[in-house]
């Protein structure tokens, strides 16, 4: 067993420095770091290629399956031995299989559609330069089918590797390095999340926080100070380095860290103190040799904007045609189901877009008198913040609590979605009482429509905090792109299957 050594923390008091035995926890020897994210890189070119494989045979047998053996047929069998190999190379030039693009975010999924598109391109460039007669039915069969399997099949894979992480595999193991304040907030926040593979193993504080960093309960270890940072990598076999914003470590100290780390190919992280920027709206520019970071405006306008408001209400009057039988059967439920008698759909008044009042629909899923009976009952929220939420509702009918459960109430909600009221993906629709009480910075949420459902909604919906939940609707507004709403959207699916936080 390795322990920490005594020398390597600091405590400053009465302007004098004094040596200070840091807690000696007991590590066990670190395992040899396992460079998992090559194999990782590695396994979705084997995807990636049987994908290809499949989508170009599916297409050779839809579009040519009813011909006999002709010798042009031997063109387009060439063409689909070869079609996997373009679809990797595709993938390869937009580098879909970068690390730094994998494992969380919807970026991996942007690239995807991204290369469906080039290929498209090219083929279609590449037949019209050489006069190539290429079947335009194999084409839209081919690469259109390889996108969708390709996304299906990356989305999968990524979600083998969560569940990993969720058991604490194939963790990066992590040493955060910042103020004791920082690093405990970041040390919460990791501990609530799943998705993001960090495992911390301890920390590295200023010297003159130790003692109070020490005495604060269920942190992780303790392992030094800032100059002990190489050390504690050392110690703890960590593989990642996650430096908080301080002044103590400025450019130069954060150059000499860099130099110590790669020498052992540590992975080392600087958190920035924009809150809730997504990647794709900041490059670094150099000026005079100094890089800056530029900070796009979020896209709350423009044509894309008209594309989601087109998608929106394309999708939501399909999904109002096809689920008709499903609404019918559900109407009829709450009609004759217990309750009292009363209106199968349940209206209230909801703030939308620039704080437009709207009437939102949903399908009843209390008793007749609910609202009169809510006064008797706020005491009893289980949520904080200005939202009124009961795991055990008295009011909720049987019936209300099982439609509740696998969201079909919100159902109804498709018809605000077509009247433009509403959109398929976006923030919680707010009560006009909640919107009284939000400070200036939370109005921020109401630039875009509401969602019928959103990133509060797959990140764990009643179960998350208040602030969680404003931190979740902000971060949507601020880096929205279609690829996140169709991103969105295939989590709902499972966040529904899995009914957490659904009360």
């Amino acid at each position: 067993m390795q322990t920490i050594d005594p020398r390597s923390a600091v405590e400053i008091t009465g302007g004098e420095q004094q040596l200070m035995p840091l807690r000696q926890p007991e590590f066990q020897q670190p395992a040899p770091r396992a460079d998992w994210r090559r194999r990782y890189a590695w396994v979705l070119y084997l995807i990636d290629y049987a994908v290809g494989l499949v989508a170009a045979c599916s297409a050779l047998f839809l579009r040519f399956g009813n011909y006999g053996p002709l010798p042009f047929l031997l063109i387009y069998v060439l063409l689909t031995l070869l079609f996997p190999l373009a679809w990797i190379a595709v993938l390869a030039l937009n580098r879909a299989h970068e690390a730094r693009h994998l494992f969380v975010g919807t970026d991996e999924y942007a690239r995807v559609v991204r290369s469906g598109l080039g290929l498209t391109a090219t083929l279609a460039i590449f037949s019209f330069a050489f006069d190539l007669r290429l079947a335009r039915g194999y084409v839209l069969i081919a690469v259109p089918l390889a996108t969708v399997l390709g996304l299906g099949a990356r989305y999968a894979y990524r979600q083998m590797l969560h569940r990993s992480w969720a058991r604490g595999d194939r963790l990066h193991r992590v040493i955060l390095v910042g103020h004791a304040r920082a690093v405990a907030d970041m040390a919460r926040w990791l501990g609530r999340e799943s998705h993001h593979g960090l495992g911390i193993l301890g920390a590295c504080v200023p010297a003159s926080q130790i003692r109070e960093f020490d005495s604060t309960a269920g942190l992780p270890e303790i392992y030094g100070d800032f100059d002990g940072v190489a050390a504690a990598v050392s110690l703890t076999g960590a593989d990642t380095v996650v430096v908080l914003a301080c002044p103590e470590i400025d450019g130069p100290a954060l150059r000499r860290l860099a130099w110590q780390l790669e020498r052992d190919e540590i992975d080392l992280i600087v958190a920035s103190t924009l809150v809730d920027v997504a990647g794709d709206r900041t490059t670094i520019r150099p000026v005079d040799g100094l890089p800056m970071l530029h900070v796009e405006h979020p896209r709350l306008k423009g044509s894309s904007r008209l594309v989601k408001a087109t998608f929106d209400r394309v999708g939501a009057l399909f999904l109002l045609v096809v689920s008709a039988p499903l609404l019918a059967v559900i109407a009829g439920l709450v009609a004759l189901g217990p309750g009292g008698r009363g209106p199968v759909i349940f209206r209230q008044e909801r703030v939308g877009k620039d704080g437009i009042l709207f009437t939102l629909y949903k399908f009843r899923t209390m008793v007749v008198n609910a609202e009169a009976r809510l006064q008797e009952l706020r005491n009893l929220n289980d949520t904080d913040g200005e939202l009124f939420k009961m795991r055990d509702d008295p009011r909720v009918t049987p019936v209300g609590r099982w439609l509740r459960r696998l969201s079909l109430d919100e159902l109804p909600q498709l018809i605000n979605v077509v009247k433009g009221d509403m959109s398929l993906v976006g923030p919680r629709p707010p009560l006009a009482r909640e919107v009284a009480g939000y400070p200036a910075d939370m109005r921020r949420r109401l630039v875009v429509k509401p969602g019928l459902t959103g990133l509060w909604q797959v990140s764990g919906r009643s179960d998350l905090s208040w602030d969680e939940s404003i931190r979740l609707d902000l971060t949507y507004v601020e880096n929205w792109s279609l690829a996140m709403d169709l991103a969105i959207l295939a989590r709902t699916v499972s966040a529904v299957v899995r009914s957490s936080g659904a009360y």
